[in-house]
């Protein structure tokens, strides 16, 4: 009786941290949708709460072929530089590649499991595990999160491997949402490029030098008016170049053929 309260204290207990930590990595990810904001504090958490150590996110280095340590909680900058993982190679790189959670019991015994980014030096005595899962973004394996698991614990393996899958679809709605972000910033880029370009050309048109956004949107509006038959009336002071906005509206206008008066 005495055995069984305590496992269902224990079993209490890790709820609580857990329903904890979910709360937490959600008003993160309210807080704004860049992964780098919010990453690191993740995984901070997932060290913190529920004792799963040096997290790591592994993304597509955007300098080479292969994948690196993007983000990670626990890690020197020596670690993360040396965390970097070619499709298939090692168990990172074998999630990355097959798009499956891997479980190494005891990384010692494990050949295919590098040791790559941390010493073993540097990690518990005794058996210690890593688990690695996959990130997808619409179907396509993005990435993996790893961490390293002490195994002699109360808290069951399971546990831990939800958490890690509802931290791994968060960070992929993260990614998801940044690039569908970044798609349509780029688009808005493009369409701005072409507007400028549209007036620059205008600008050499009608012998006007500038590129201030008051200079622009004077431009804009001779171009609006310049099919009206209405007069149009110019004001400002002597030397701000008037004549040149009247010669611009004279050269947008259907009477651009006829003299200028």
């Amino acid at each position: 009786m005495e055995e069984r309260a305590s496992n269902a204290t224990s079993s209490t207990y890790w709820r609580t941290q857990e329903m904890f930590l979910i709360q937490e990595v959600m008003n993160l990810v309210g807080k704004g949708l860049h992964l780098d904001q919010v990453a690191r504090e993740m995984l901070h958490l997932l060290s913190e709460i529920v004792g799963l150590n040096r997290g790591r996110i592994v993304l597509k280095d955007p300098d080479g072929a292969g994948y690196r340590i993007a983000h990670s909680y626990g890690l020197t900058r020596e670690e993360v530089a040396r965390g970097r993982y070619a499709p298939g190679e090692g168990i990172t790189g074998r999630v990355i590649q097959d798009g499956h959670l891997v479980i190494v019991q005891d990384i010692d015994n494990d050949p295919v499991f590098l040791g790559r980014a941390v010493e073993r030096a540097r990690l518990p005595r005794g058996a210690v595990s890593f688990l690695a899962l996959p990130i997808r973004v619409e179907q396509r394996t993005v990435g993996a999160i790893a961490c390293h698991r002490i195994r002699h614990r109360e808290r069951p393996l399971s546990d831990d491997l939800t958490l890690l899958r509802i931290i791994a679809t968060m960070v992929s709605q993260l990614l998801t949402l940044n690039e569908r972000v970044e798609r349509k910033t780029r688009a808005l880029e493009e369409h701005n490029d072409m507007l400028a370009r549209e007036l620059r050309i205008k600008r050499a048109r009608y012998g006007i030098i500038g590129t201030s956004p008051a200079l622009l949107r004077a431009l804009v509006q001779v171009e609006k008016v310049a099919d009206a038959t209405a007069s149009v009336l110019l004001l400002g002071e002597s030397g701000t170049g008037k004549e040149l906005f009247a010669r611009a509206l004279h050269l947008a206008s259907p009477r651009r053929d006829r003299p200028f008066v």
